[in-house]
């Protein structure tokens, strides 16, 4: 049984996705896994995507590189994609949201994009396909949709997510120490 959950940080690129993972793990003990990073460590693409200039992930083999540690627990798991991670595996889905579409295109456009991702990746977060990918993915009742389009924002969701992580622990502590004494 995990003493500690597994939490996936999600959302189209640019709405602040690694910023919220960072800073909840160093607020909470949780380790940070950023996918992007383990991708490129362990060598998990199966190519690369010339026009939209990034890797393309194979997911059988990423998931095979991360299971033996996130089954364990206590991983905040920051990736644009939530819906190849089993259900078994997270306990929470935060889908980060910027719902301004001109603050989400300058971000976007700060990164330097190809016209066609930046075209992308503003589609699919003006018509919220990430929050119905991880509605569909997993129980509705884990999955929350955070706005992340400034500091106070950002503070807010962390301490929230934070505040989750705490409550989870104690409620797991209590099932644990309940069930050891039943056993006992």
């Amino acid at each position: 049984m995990r003493t500690s959950p597994n939490i996936i940080i999600t959302g189209t690129p640019g709405v602040g996705k690694t910023v919220h993972s960072e800073q909840v793990a160093e607020e909470t003990g949780l380790k940070y896994l950023s996918i992007n990073q383990i991708a490129k460590e362990r060598e998990c693409y199966d190519g690369y995507d010339e026009e939209r200039q990034s890797w393309i992930i194979d997911e059988d083999k990423l998931l095979d590189a991360i299971e033996d540690e996130v089954t364990e627990g206590g991983y905040i798991i920051d990736w644009h994609a939530c819906d190849l991670f089993p259900r078994s595996w997270i306990d929470l889905v935060v889908v980060l949201r910027c719902p301004s579409t001109s603050i989400f295109y300058d971000r976007l456009s700060s990164r330097g994009y190809p016209q066609k991702k930046l075209e992308e990746n503003l589609d699919t977060e003006i018509f919220g396909l990430l929050l119905e990918e991880a509605k569909e993915a997993y129980d509705e009742e884990i999955v929350i949709e955070l706005n992340s389009e400034n500091s106070d924002e950002i503070e807010s969701n962390c301490a929230r997510i934070a505040a989750w992580v705490e409550s989870w622990k104690k409620s797991h502590a209590e099932t644990t120490t309940s069930w050891g004494n039943a056993v006992q």
